[in-house]
């Protein structure tokens, strides 16, 4: 079994209570809108990532990551990538990808909306977006997600709101 910590759209601010609310996890996945490479160096010192960039994301943060990242985990094909839509209105630069090699589970960012969506049309495909967890944006909340994957089983999904958009907790 894997846990996941789920996070997007920090744009230069990473809530330290991050870090609580993920210590049990196993690995995180960042979506994209890093906005700092000061915090792929604290993720990745935290624990294992698996990050891709946004489209806000300087030269150097696109050294360091990937617009696309496609791999294989419990049982899953996982597909993240920063501007991916949402359904049924995906970025039509990836809907012939959703289309022909659909994975399991499509995570991206870029809304700033949280959502979470199984996809009849695309083979019940599991649609995740964490929303935002920085303070830049048009969300009201900052929002992270966790969850368990296991062979195949996706189990105990929880959204974690960590305050109104502008709120600052030190």
């Amino acid at each position: 079994m894997k846990t996941i910590g789920l996070i997007s759209d920090t744009h230069g601010y990473l809530d330290e209570r991050m870090f609580d609310h993920f210590a049990n996890c196993d690995e995180i996945w960042h979506a994209g809108d890093i906005g700092s490479v000061k915090i792929i160096d604290q993720l990745e010192a935290f624990k294992p990532c698996r990050i891709v960039f946004g489209n806000i994301d300087n030269n150097d943060i696109r050294a360091r990551t990937v617009e696309n990242l496609h791999f294989e985990l419990e049982g899953f094909r996982v597909w993240i990538t920063h501007i991916g839509g949402a359904p049924p209105r995906y970025n039509p630069l990836v809907m012939p990808e959703l289309k022909s090699r659909t994975p399991d589970i499509f995570v991206c960012g870029h809304s700033h909306i949280l959502r979470v969506i199984r996809d009849k049309s695309l083979n019940n495909m599991l649609y995740i977006n964490p929303g935002a967890a920085g303070r830049e944006g048009f969300h009201k909340f900052r929002t992270l997600l966790r969850f368990n994957l296991h062979e195949g089983l996706i189990s105990q999904m929880e959204a974690i709101e960590l305050g109104k958009r502008g709120a600052i907790v030190d």
